[in-house]
Protein backbone atom coordinates (compact mmCIF):
# COMPACT_ATOMS: atom_id res chain seq x y z
CA UNK A 1 0.00 0.00 0.00
CA UNK A 2 2.86 2.68 0.89
CA UNK A 3 5.90 2.97 -1.17
CA UNK A 4 7.73 5.34 0.97
CA UNK A 5 9.13 8.74 -0.76
CA UNK A 6 12.52 9.63 -1.19
CA UNK A 7 13.67 12.94 -2.02
CA UNK A 8 16.94 14.39 -2.67
CA UNK A 9 16.93 19.02 -2.60
CA UNK A 10 19.47 21.52 -3.18
CA UNK A 11 19.68 24.66 -1.07
CA UNK A 12 18.79 27.07 -3.63
CA UNK A 13 18.17 29.92 -1.03
CA UNK A 14 22.33 30.14 -0.13
CA UNK A 15 25.46 29.31 -2.30
CA UNK A 16 27.15 25.97 -1.43
CA UNK A 17 30.69 26.59 -0.08
CA UNK A 18 31.08 22.60 1.33
CA UNK A 19 29.03 20.56 4.64
CA UNK A 20 30.64 19.22 7.45
CA UNK A 21 27.97 17.65 9.34
CA UNK A 22 25.11 15.54 8.88
CA UNK A 23 21.95 15.86 10.85
CA UNK A 24 19.85 12.61 11.36
CA UNK A 25 16.26 14.20 11.81
CA UNK A 26 12.78 12.22 12.57
CA UNK A 27 9.78 14.19 11.46
CA UNK A 28 6.19 13.47 11.51
CA UNK A 29 2.68 14.15 9.78
CA UNK A 30 0.33 14.20 12.94
CA UNK A 31 -3.20 14.02 12.02
CA UNK A 32 -6.73 12.91 14.49
CA UNK A 33 -9.38 10.94 13.89
CA UNK A 34 -11.59 14.52 12.41
CA UNK A 35 -8.75 14.58 9.35
CA UNK A 36 -7.16 18.11 11.68
CA UNK A 37 -3.27 18.25 11.24
CA UNK A 38 -0.53 19.42 13.72
CA UNK A 39 2.82 21.70 12.72
CA UNK A 40 4.90 23.86 14.93
CA UNK A 41 5.19 27.10 14.39
CA UNK A 42 8.25 28.89 14.97
CA UNK A 43 9.06 33.09 14.30
CA UNK A 44 12.92 33.16 14.55
CA UNK A 45 15.20 35.56 13.84
CA UNK A 46 18.70 34.35 13.56
CA UNK A 47 21.75 33.48 10.91
CA UNK A 48 18.42 32.28 8.49
CA UNK A 49 17.21 36.09 9.06
CA UNK A 50 13.59 37.12 10.38
CA UNK A 51 10.75 34.39 9.63
CA UNK A 52 7.27 32.86 11.00
CA UNK A 53 7.22 29.11 9.59
CA UNK A 54 5.04 26.32 10.29
CA UNK A 55 7.29 23.08 9.77
CA UNK A 56 6.17 19.36 10.85
CA UNK A 57 7.37 18.55 14.60
CA UNK A 58 10.38 16.20 15.04
CA UNK A 59 13.92 17.14 15.21
CA UNK A 60 17.45 15.41 15.82
CA UNK A 61 18.05 11.40 16.64
CA UNK A 62 20.00 11.40 19.63
CA UNK A 63 22.98 9.33 19.91
CA UNK A 64 21.53 5.39 20.25
CA UNK A 65 18.54 6.36 19.62
CA UNK A 66 16.38 4.77 17.14
CA UNK A 67 13.87 6.80 14.63
CA UNK A 68 10.84 5.16 16.22
CA UNK A 69 11.71 6.00 19.76
CA UNK A 70 12.88 9.33 18.46
CA UNK A 71 9.97 10.60 16.60
CA UNK A 72 7.68 9.41 19.78
CA UNK A 73 9.80 11.64 21.50
CA UNK A 74 10.14 14.70 19.47
CA UNK A 75 5.90 14.81 19.35
CA UNK A 76 5.86 14.78 22.79
CA UNK A 77 8.06 17.21 23.20
CA UNK A 78 6.81 19.66 21.27
CA UNK A 79 2.97 18.59 20.49
CA UNK A 80 2.61 17.17 23.82
CA UNK A 81 1.01 13.95 21.97
CA UNK A 82 1.08 10.63 22.10
CA UNK A 83 0.77 8.90 18.93
CA UNK A 84 0.08 5.16 16.58
CA UNK A 85 3.22 5.70 14.02
CA UNK A 86 0.78 4.63 10.93
CA UNK A 87 4.10 4.00 8.76
CA UNK A 88 6.69 5.26 7.02
CA UNK A 89 6.67 7.98 4.71
CA UNK A 90 9.88 8.42 3.59
CA UNK A 91 13.11 10.51 3.52
CA UNK A 92 14.10 14.08 2.25
CA UNK A 93 17.44 14.89 1.79
CA UNK A 94 18.31 18.41 1.86
CA UNK A 95 21.00 21.03 2.55
CA UNK A 96 21.34 24.15 5.05
CA UNK A 97 24.23 25.54 2.83
CA UNK A 98 24.31 28.52 5.37
CA UNK A 99 25.12 26.33 8.03
CA UNK A 100 27.29 23.93 6.13
CA UNK A 101 24.74 21.03 7.13
CA UNK A 102 23.27 17.67 5.35
CA UNK A 103 19.61 16.86 6.74
CA UNK A 104 18.41 13.90 6.60
CA UNK A 105 14.91 14.04 7.31
CA UNK A 106 12.79 10.39 8.36
CA UNK A 107 9.26 11.41 8.31
CA UNK A 108 6.54 9.48 9.72
CA UNK A 109 2.86 9.72 9.47
CA UNK A 110 1.45 9.35 13.08
CA UNK A 111 -2.66 9.58 14.47
CA UNK A 112 -3.11 11.43 17.76
CA UNK A 113 -3.69 9.01 20.92
CA UNK A 114 -3.81 11.54 23.41
CA UNK A 115 -2.49 14.73 24.60
CA UNK A 116 -0.91 16.07 26.92
CA UNK A 117 1.81 18.39 28.25
CA UNK A 118 4.59 19.71 25.95
CA UNK A 119 8.43 19.52 26.81
CA UNK A 120 10.29 22.28 24.91
CA UNK A 121 13.65 23.03 25.77
CA UNK A 122 14.80 26.83 26.73
CA UNK A 123 15.96 27.47 23.30
CA UNK A 124 12.67 26.57 21.88
CA UNK A 125 10.55 28.43 23.95
CA UNK A 126 13.12 31.69 24.15
CA UNK A 127 14.65 31.88 20.63
CA UNK A 128 12.09 29.92 18.13
CA UNK A 129 8.77 30.81 20.22
CA UNK A 130 6.98 27.29 18.84
CA UNK A 131 3.76 27.09 19.17
CA UNK A 132 0.68 24.76 17.69
CA UNK A 133 -0.85 24.80 14.79
CA UNK A 134 -4.08 22.53 14.13
CA UNK A 135 -5.11 22.98 10.83
CA UNK A 136 -7.04 21.62 8.00
CA UNK A 137 -5.18 20.70 5.05
CA UNK A 138 -6.16 23.10 2.87
CA UNK A 139 -5.17 25.64 5.61
CA UNK A 140 -1.70 23.45 6.12
CA UNK A 141 -0.81 24.07 2.45
CA UNK A 142 -2.26 27.74 2.09
CA UNK A 143 0.03 28.30 5.46
CA UNK A 144 2.92 26.40 3.97
CA UNK A 145 2.78 28.63 0.65
CA UNK A 146 2.47 31.98 2.25
CA UNK A 147 5.45 31.07 4.64
CA UNK A 148 7.25 30.67 1.43
CA UNK A 149 8.09 34.12 1.24
CA UNK A 150 11.52 34.24 2.92
CA UNK A 151 14.60 32.48 2.27
CA UNK A 152 14.12 29.66 5.17
CA UNK A 153 10.16 29.13 4.14
CA UNK A 154 10.90 28.09 1.00
CA UNK A 155 13.52 25.55 1.46
CA UNK A 156 11.28 24.22 4.12
CA UNK A 157 7.95 24.57 2.29
CA UNK A 158 10.38 22.60 -0.18
CA UNK A 159 10.95 19.74 1.80
CA UNK A 160 8.08 19.69 3.81
CA UNK A 161 4.87 19.87 1.19
CA UNK A 162 5.53 16.72 -1.34
CA UNK A 163 5.60 15.49 2.11
CA UNK A 164 2.03 16.40 3.39
CA UNK A 165 0.55 15.46 -0.59
CA UNK A 166 2.12 12.14 -0.04
CA UNK A 167 1.06 11.78 3.76
CA UNK A 168 -2.51 12.97 2.25
CA UNK A 169 -2.70 10.00 0.15
CA UNK A 170 -2.07 6.95 2.19
CA UNK A 171 -4.98 8.71 4.69
CA UNK A 172 -7.57 8.83 1.88
CA UNK A 173 -6.56 5.73 0.46
CA UNK A 174 -6.32 3.88 4.41
CA UNK A 175 -9.93 5.10 5.07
Amino acid sequence: MNTEVSINLQDTQWQFEYVDHDRNIARAIVYDESGQFYFVRAERDDDFGKATLIETAGGGVEDGEDLLTAIQRELKEELGVQVEVVCKIGVVSDYYNLIHRHNINNYFLCKVESFGKKNLTQDEIDCFHLSTLKLSYEEAIQEYEDRANTRLGKLVANRELPILHRAKEIIDISF
